[in-house]
């Protein structure tokens, strides 16, 4: 068994026992490891300690039960492991920045800590060879651009933590704010039938420790509306990562697990991403929820 499937059992052992306690000795044994290099290799593929990572797992179940108001908070904490209210809610506003019962007044959207596939970190597949995995299906492909694209929307600024990709980085969802003010105004934008949309991060204007980030429809080249903000993707050859979802609340977690898989894809083919990151959906071409990530590239300077 390579080490990582080893971390991978006890990871779908904590989801399936996360309102129990949970016993870093016990897993350590299902690993067939000792406990303080089960704890240390833990660590290293997952990112985060072993007793950090139960935390935010628990904490992301505990949001689907609070979003039920006849669920009382102390319960939610209770059954997800909480020894206490005051434990649960000083846990929830340092991961996310407001409390639970801020979070059930005033709905917002979250980011989580989701369950890692590490498979996805080991396995290489050829362009236009599907990767189907734990109900994910991933394809690497090409595309060139030969006309720039015009897009108009909403934009906004949100946090950006470096190196950390979506599903690694718990807190505020910034961006569901933008694609919000976006869903207002389509109605106003002369979107091209069957067009697409598009959600991209940039620097543009974002102060420092900050990205833009662009939510919008696909209209005819030139199309601009001054009210409105507009973004172009630039002609240009791309990495495109497609990918399906079995739901629409799964391509959350999908897109984390994609954008982990496309920079271990780029790397692996001497590649690195070049300056804007879009995720384009497509409209009514599939019978799955189903989107991609178009990444420009350049060479990397080593590639050692």
């Amino acid at each position: 068994m390579h080490s990582w499937e080893a971390i991978q059992k006890t990871l779908n052992h904590i989801e399936e026992h996360i309102d129990e306690n949970i016993l870093i000795e016990e897993l350590a044994d299902i690993a067939a490891l000792s406990l303080f290099y089960y704890q240390r290799l833990f660590t290293r593929l997952v990112k985060r300690p072993i007793r950090e990572y139960i935390k935010l797992r628990r904490l992301a179940r505990a949001c689907g039960a609070l979003r039920d108001k006849e669920n009382r908070i102390i319960d939610v904490a209770m059954n997800y492991g909480f020894g206490s209210h005051e434990t649960f809610t000083r846990a929830f506003k340092e991961t996310y920045g407001i409390t639970p019962a801020q979070y059930r007044d005033e709905p917002v959207a979250l980011h989580n800590f989701d369950k890692p596939d590490l498979l996805l970190n080991y396995v290489m597949v050829d362009e236009g060879v599907p990767l189907i995995n734990d109900g994910l299906v991933l394809e690497m492909s090409r595309k060139v651009v030969e006309v720039p694209i015009d897009f108009i929307g909403a934009v906004g600024h949100m946090p950006f933590k470096m190196g950390k990709m979506l599903g690694e980085r718990p807190g505020i969802d910034t961006a569901d704010t933008i694609w919000n003010e976006f869903h207002k105004i389509i109605k106003d934008i002369p979107c091209l039938t069957n067009g697409r949309r598009i959600g991209v991060c940039y620097h543009g204007d974002a102060p420092e420790g900050y990205t833009t980030y662009f939510a919008g429809a696909e209209v005819e080249q030139g199309e601009r509306l001054t009210q409105f903000a507009s973004w172009q993707l630039p002609s240009r050859e791309y990495v495109v990562c497609g990918f399906e979802a079995e739901s629409f609340e799964q391509m959350g977690v999908a897109v984390g697990k994609a954008m982990r898989y496309t920079r271990l894809w780029l790397k692996n083919h001497g590649l690195i991403a070049d300056g804007f990151f879009p995720e384009v959906y497509e409209q009514g071409s599939h019978d799955v929820p189903y989107m991609e990530l178009w990444i420009p590239f350049k060479e990397r300077e080593n590639k050692n």
